[in-house]
């Protein structure tokens, strides 16, 4: 959702924030501010733009901010209009409060109401306001952390927020309750942010902050403590991510960049998990061996790309570990009547760790008794922290809004996790598993091998660009490639888009196929090779645009389709993480072709951290 950055130190606090802001603006985009306690007046002053940051950039050219305190903030539009009036920081009624947030104040209305007949005067429509004002209330002789505290208690949702104020102008404060929020130790300064690329420039001591805790940060210090003022003791977590990392490195874009980093990341992860002896090795697991032995169903719990990995995660735990597994978009999983208990497993997946309805969610399975283990790329996420156990990714930050990497991570480490499963519970042969993971091991290479051919899918990408509708086929553990290929194009291009279990064509939608529609084929070469040559016939037959992914070597649909993007030859259970490099490229190169930012499209932000 939406990016927060606070700086205390000596440093120019202006050229800090702004550094931080851009790389959080994957988190948001609408508009932005920042907020700077002015040396001598020591009053907060404001700049707000309403737009992406390079608004703001502009703004703070003209009329710069000067001293070493304050909070700035990218904005994800929920209440409120993205104009320049909504755009934090916002203010108390005498301005000398300055507050930016990420969450959504549920009982905001209430609060307002109330807020107004006191007196309060509201200058937007955000529910943010009310947290401001409520601080301001409570400001009467008694430190600014407290007054956060005891505005805090009143509100209902979800918060991450910073604060600084003209009468402790050497304090920066900070708290969070169901949004993210992290504090940076460094060397006489320290930092909030939503995100750690904000910060990683400048510290890799990181401070995760829990659920309704109080971070007070001066130059030198920083004390925790929970919304009743009672002190916590943590120390910092120092984070291998590096700054290269969250940079570009030549590539136009962060999502192409990504893309190209897949093998590498895969290659990686698999040196990790794989010992000498093939076996697969997860020290961090959290669930004893007994237990896991004992696990009657697997219930999968994702949201958007990471639930498409879940659903290819579905064929491989069901056909490696013989369970039955069931799998759920994270929203719809938290209000069903769940049939699950002691002898669950919940496979919860996040990118980010911190997306609010698959949180619900294990945190509802938990109540019921099941085992969690989370498939996660955030060291020391909410999602990580309330897990029974973690399977980190190690894929690095991932910058562009549309998910590359993380969820090709993501297909690696279920494979990973179902070969260890299979071997926990003798279901498969030792040398079975020995030879998948040797197949899985050459997939890295084989990603490399699609990627040289990048300008061939460029100019595949650039002779459909036209299309006004795509509709991508697969079957089998290609149907969620299918799924997962048209939500990539429909996120960054903007061009309508659907996935569907090609045996379900004749069902609906093959009455949308004509010469106006390009139609996807992924069809290497698998046990349903035949039934997805068919479709292609079918769809052939009816003037349809067709853009087969096939094995090499295959001549048989060249001659059915003059658009072939080919794939090396592989182990049908992986070819999910070749199908989808092509299925990226298409998208990404289809919308650069369009003009579209595919770094940051339109009404998207990186992590969903509210309903």
């Amino acid at each position: 959702m939406c990016g927060i950055v606070g700086y205390i130190g000596e440093r120019p606090a202006q050229g800090m924030l702004l550094t931080g802001l851009k790389r959080l603006e994957y988190r948001g985009y609408d508009s932005s501010g920042i907020a700077v306690i002015i040396p001598g007046k020591n009053t907060p002053s404001v700049r707000k733009a309403s737009g992406k940051i390079s608004a703001l950039e502009k703004l703070l050219k003209a009329r710069g901010l000067k001293g070493s305190v304050g909070i700035a903030h990218t904005r994800w539009a929920t209440h409120g209009a993205p104009t320049r009036a909504n755009a934090h920081p916002h203010t108390d009624c005498e301005n000398e409060i300055a507050l930016v947030h990420n969450g959504i104040i549920e009982n905001y209305e209430v609060l307002r109401a109330q807020l107004l007949k006191e007196g309060h005067l509201f200058r937007s429509q955000t529910d943010t306001e009310v947290i401001v004002h409520l601080i301001e209330k409570f400001y009467k002789n008694i430190p600014l952390e407290d007054a956060v505290r005891k505005a805090l208690k009143l509100v209902t949702g979800s918060f991450a927020i910073a604060v600084i104020a003209k009468q402790e102008p050497d304090k920066l404060v900070g708290a969070r309750s169901g949004s993210p929020l992290i504090v940076g130790v460094g060397k006489g300064e320290n930092f909030l942010a939503s995100d750690a690329p904000a910060i990683l420039e400048h510290t890799k001591e990181i401070i995760f902050l829990e659920e309704n805790e109080v971070a007070v940060l001066s130059k030198g210090s920083c004390a925790i403590m929970d919304l009743n003022g009672k002190a916590v003791i943590r120390d910092a977590v120092r984070l291998n991510w590096d700054i290269e990392q969250a940079q570009k490195q030549g590539y136009k874009h962060f999502m192409l960049k990504e893309i190209n980093e897949q093998p590498r990341i895969i290659e990686a992860l698999l040196d990790l998990r794989i010992q000498k002896d093939s076996r697969v090795f997860f020290k961090e697991q959290g669930i004893a061996l007994e237990k896991l032995k004992n696990i009657k169903s697997i219930f999968i719990v994702a949201c958007g790309t990471a639930y498409h990995a879940g659903l290819v995660g579905k064929y491989a735990l069901e056909s490696l570990c013989k369970i039955p597994t069931y799998i759920d978009v994270s929203s719809e999983f938290r209000y069903r009547d769940l049939l699950i208990d002691e002898n669950t497993l919940v496979l919860a997946i996040s990118q980010s760790g911190e997306t609010a309805d698959t949180l619900a969610g294990i945190r509802e399975a938990k109540k019921l008794g099941a085992s969690v283990i989370s498939i996660c790329n955030v060291l020391g996420s909410t999602l990580t922290r309330e897990s029974d156990g973690v399977i980190y990714t190690h894929a690095g930050p991932e910058i562009g809004v549309a998910s590359t990497k993380a969820y090709t991570a993501q297909l690696t480490a279920i494979y990973l996790f179902a070969f260890y499963l299979a071997e926990v519970r003798d279901i498969v042969p030792q040398n079975k598993i020995n030879k998948l993971i040797e197949e899985l091991r050459d997939i890295p290479a084989k990603q490399e091998e699609i990627l040289k051919n990048q300008d061939t899918i460029a100019r595949v990408s650039h002779r459909h660009s036209h299309f006004g509708s795509f509709l991508y086929l697969g079957r089998n553990v290609n149907y969620p490639s299918a799924l997962e290929g048209a939500l990539k194009l429909k996120e960054i291009s903007y061009i309508p888009a659907e996935g569907y279990a090609a045996g379900e064509m004749k069902h609906g939608p093959i009455a949308l196929i004509d010469e106006y529609r390009a139609v996807v084929c992924i069809a290497p070469e698998s046990k349903v090779y035949e039934k997805m040559v068919s479709n292609i016939q079918e769809i052939r037959s009816r003037c349809g645009k067709i853009i087969a992914i096939a094995t090499e070597g295959d001549a048989n649909i060249k001659e059915l389709t003059g658009e072939v993007i080919y794939i090396p030859k592989c182990n049908e259970l992986f070819s999910p993480l070749l199908v989808v490099l092509p299925l990226q490229l298409l998208a990404y190169h289809i919308a650069v072709k369009r003009g579209c930012d595919v770094d940051q499209p339109r009404n998207l932000a990186k992590s969903v951290t509210v309903e």
